[in-house]
């Protein structure tokens, strides 16, 4: 098979600099990293972009690309072109092939010996693709099943994507079906020379897929070219932009690229201004619950908040202070009565807690200085992260990195970070937390100090959500930080250099 596939390499048309072999991007391993990585830059395709009013709610749905053409057109390649000259940075790419339906016994038979139709639209879980882009373009995450191409089957393990600002669906029946042609803003079709395409067809499906060329060459004639003839052709009729050649036409490829671009801009919103401006001078929720500010907890702030303290002290009374904050805490998880007998055999009369586990998640990198604190009071308690970092360019809260334990809905969650000044992040991972089926009462937003417009921010958007800390100062400056605020906690805490003006931001950039 490998010489064959050698024998094809001087048939293969080179257009620009020669490419290796693409890899199928939706059949992933799952230990692979949310990313796509082009000639250029890094884009994630796994995460969330800031598109999230003061309300918690998503403001604006994603672009959606549909990307159609015969099979081994380059609609992959084209889409990799488009997200690198988009220069935006959550993108999801989504195969259709990823979408086959699960085969019969004797389908599965039939594949092997190259006699199922893969080109067929019968072939295709529209239901289940058109349920997965409606609630990616609003911003939900979704699991996407992982198929083997060699095997014809669906893997037992599928992969969890987010929503992004551009979502690309590439597949040749992208434009197959009505109620997914209403879910693409932009539908594009591909059109490779139908000599180009074999080829292409007969490299990969040899060299990637373990087939022999008789093989390929039977089922393109029996199956491929009359359904590109039949289902695939006809449907250029449709499309908003023919790109002939393909990945070839640069000139195209940049006209889609300003016209997505013009669109993009209309989706912009600040959401941290738009949470400055919202919820002022209303009297400080009932969800929230402040550590009573006893002369040793004041005493502790004193430390903590001035600028000449030590890093070795601002560690030691950080801790201290997070230590009591969790304490705090977990008296406000359910309790229910029970009774034990003590060593003397007289009954007692006391309470256990009710739930069934408790969750920690740290809002990374600041968060999870808390972890030990939660570790030290509950035992064997689970741990989760999520990365949520600030863009450069907009100030605006991104997701870039989540990992949750299993079955975290029927927990209570304790959801950590230091401090929390516009709320713009701490909504973000409240959003998260609610994608994973948490319910909303289960959440308890821990931070040691949080600005009133954040508690404001986080109460209106999620009114169930239980907000705990040890202080909360009123006001925050034009740059979003608190005042009098604390600085930057995790470039005190860890040691690394803080910007000229230090921030309080819970989304600050992390290491």
């Amino acid at each position: 098979s490998s010489s064959s596939a050698e024998s094809l390499d001087r048939l293969y048309p080179t257009v620009g600099s020669t490419k290796a072999p693409r890899k199928r991007t939706t059949s992933q391993c799952k230990s692979e990293p949310p990313l796509l990585r082009t000639s250029k830059r890094t884009i994630y395709t796994a995460g969330r972009p800031p598109w999230y009013n003061e309300h918690g709610t998503q403001s604006k749905e994603a672009f959606v690309i549909g990307l159609g053409g015969g099979s081994a057109s380059g609609k992959t390649t084209v889409a990799t072109m488009i997200i690198e000259a988009l220069d935006v940075p959550w993108v999801v790419l989504l195969s259709m092939d990823s979408f086959y339906k699960v085969l019969t016994k004797q389908q599965q038979e039939q594949a092997a010996s190259n006699d199922f139709n893969f080109d067929h639209p019968d072939a295709f879980d529209f239901d289940l693709i058109i349920a997965t882009l409606k609630k990616l373009k609003q911003g939900k995450s979704v699991k996407i099943p992982i198929y083997d191409f060699t095997t014809h089957s669906r893997k037992k393990e599928w992969k969890t994507l987010y929503g992004a600002n551009v979502i690309i669906f590439e597949g040749i029946m992208a434009f197959a079906d009505k109620e997914l042609l209403k879910l693409l803003d932009l539908k594009i079709f591909v059109d490779t020379d139908s000599d180009i395409r074999l080829v292409r067809r007969l490299r990969r499906d040899i060299s990637e897929r373990g087939r022999d060329i008789e093989g390929v060459i039977k089922q393109y004639n029996k199956f491929v070219k009359p359904a590109f003839d039949q289902y695939i052709q006809p449907t250029m009729r449709l499309a908003d932009i023919v790109v002939p050649r393909g990945s070839g036409n640069t000139v195209a490829i940049d006209l889609i690229v300003q016209h997505v671009h013009s669109q993009l801009e209309e989706r912009e919103l600040s959401v941290r201004a738009a949470l400055a401006s919202a919820h002022q001078c209303h009297p400080l929720p009932q969800t929230l619950s402040v550590l009573k500010s006893t002369p040793q907890v004041r005493g502790m702030h004193t430390i903590i908040r001035n600028k000449e303290t030590s890093r070795d002290e601002f560690i030691f009374y950080s801790k201290r202070l997070m230590r009591l904050l969790i304490e705090h805490a977990l008296s406000l998880l359910p309790f229910q009565s029970c009774t034990v007998q003590t060593p003397q055999g007289h009954d007692y009369e006391g309470r256990t807690y009710s739930g069934k586990q408790i969750t920690g998640v740290s809002i990374l990198r600041a968060g999870e200085t808390m972890e030990p604190a939660l570790r030290a009071v509950c035992k064997d308690v689970r741990i989760g992260t999520i990365l949520i970092q600030t863009n450069c360019n907009t100030g605006e809260p991104e997701l870039h990195y989540l990992r949750l334990p299993k079955d975290i809905s029927e927990d209570h969650v304790i959801l950590m970070d230091c401090t929390v000044s516009t709320g713009a992040a701490a909504m973000m991972a409240v959003r998260v937390l609610l994608d994973h089926d948490v319910p909303e009462d289960k959440i308890f937003l821990l931070s040691l100090l949080m600005a009133e417009m954040g508690v404001h921010s986080v109460a209106y958007a999620f009114p169930r959500v239980k907000i705990i800390t040890t202080a909360v100062d009123k006001k925050v400056n034009d740059l979003f930080r608190i005042i009098p605020g604390i600085g930057n906690f995790g470039d005190r805490y860890f040691g690394t250099d803080a910007p000229p003006d230090w921030s309080d931001d819970e989304d600050a950039l992390s290491t």
